[in-house]
């Protein structure tokens, strides 16, 4: 374990990974859908077209997501995710003003890769500096998300409305500032922690690292992130149309995704604070529970009733997994080894995200329609809770040291 003295303002730390979880995941990942119809407009792109575009980023994050946790463990978690947030800075900008369609594709892949080496690096940093409290600063990590939703879900119109057809276009623009200054206070505030003492300095972590994607308990929380990534995908991106099918207006399903964004934001930390006293196991365990059920409840009755508890679930539970999975997958290994196995079981995680849609919109689409979808999301989110009932009986001690 690190020592716990002379260590960063854990407020400083907190705030400059939320910021990270923002430009890398709001931003990088999830703004395009908000943007992608005046981008389409503008442009004049076909719906292959755009699809294609968010298939590069996702598969861009893909590809690299284990190289940014190799080079963090050789170069420090730091740099790393300063050069991450550089890649991402280059690729807001060049969006906003590229217009050639082969460019474009280029600088979205660049969204990805540049998310690849910043996020997982990131949650190292916090889950090394603050081990006995790695749960609640991850939470507070993941809280930037749920806030970076809501408030994009309010930017973007305004600046849609201000600036007309080239609302989108300023909107890059701003990304690109904001993660620009995101990566100048990475630099300037956020270290990386001494090596251990007992560390083998003339071994690299990297060397290893077959002994961590081999490692059956890394492997368990690699399958269960790779199944909450595929679940909370296809919930984000077909939900909503399943609540406007069902008759609902669309301004009644924003108002939904809103409530569910706001209740993220505390949901993270308060699950994280949890598992800090109660177990990582026991609290995901719980967690997941909520979730399963979350989605099981429009498969009851497509009322509004059960889609605002869908949604009311969901905001308080969702984010709560995504942080005990990434604080419980870094309890697994040594601090040394943590860049390189929360990248590996990140790489599930983004393989889970590339899966999940394309299943659903053809079960959707080619097989009875949305409740096929959502069963099958629950059948795979049974096969999580059995998983995590594995690792709620884990040892207490590291499985690679």
């Amino acid at each position: 374990m690190q020592r716990t003295d002379n260590r960063p303002n854990p407020l400083v730390m907190a705030v400059s990974a939320m910021l990270v979880a923002l430009v890398v995941i709001v931003f990088a990942r999830l703004a395009y859908g908000l943007l992608l119809p005046a981008m389409r407009t503008d442009l004049g792109l076909s719906y292959r077209q755009a699809g294609a575009l968010g298939t590069v980023t996702a598969l861009g994050y893909l590809l690299f997501v284990l190289l940014g946790g190799l080079a963090a463990s050789r170069w420090g978690a730091r740099n790393t995710v300063v050069f991450g947030l550089a890649a991402v800075t280059l690729g807001f900008a060049g969006l906003a003003v590229a217009g050639d369609y082969p460019l474009i594709v280029v600088l979205m892949a660049l969204l990805g890769f540049g998310t690849a080496f910043s996020f997982a690096p990131t949650v190292s940093l916090l889950a090394t500096w603050y081990p006995e409290r790695r749960g609640v600063m991850i939470g507070c990590m993941t809280a930037g998300v749920g806030a970076g939703i809501f408030f994009i879900g309010l930017l973007v119109p305004w600046l849609s409305d201000f600036f007309g057809a080239n609302g989108w276009r300023v909107t890059w623009g701003i990304f690109a500032a904001v993660a620009g200054a995101v990566g100048l206070l990475v630099l300037l505030a956020v270290c990386d922690p001494p090596a251990s003492d007992d560390a083998d300095t003339a071994r690299p972590p990297s060397a290893d690292k077959w002994l961590i994607y081999r490692n059956p308990r890394v492997i368990i929380m690699a399958l269960v992130y790779g199944i909450i990534g595929m679940v909370y995908i296809t919930q984000a991106l077909f939900m909503v149309s399943y609540v406007v099918e069902s008759g609902f207006d669309e301004t009644i399903a924003g108002w939904l995704m809103a409530m569910m964004g706001l209740l993220s934001v505390l949901s993270g930390p308060l699950w994280g604070s949890l598992s800090d006293s109660w177990g990582r196991g026991n609290t995901l365990s719980l967690a997941m529970s909520v979730v399963t059920v979350a989605m099981a409840l429009p498969l009851i009755d497509q009322s509004l009733p059960l889609f605002v508890a869908h949604f009311f679930f969901m905001g308080c539970a969702v984010n709560g997994v995504f942080t005990l999975i990434q604080a419980a997958s870094t309890d697994q290994v040594a601090p040394r080894y943590i860049p390189i196995a929360f990248s590996y079981v990140t790489l599930f995680f983004a393989g889970g995200q590339l899966i999940g849609p394309a299943v659903a919109g053809w079960l959707i689409e080619t097989r009875g329609g949305f409740p096929l979808a959502i069963g099958f999301t629950c059948f795979w989110l049974l096969v999580g809770l059995f998983l995590t009932q594995r690792i709620r009986r884990f040892p207490a001690d590291v499985a690679v040291s």
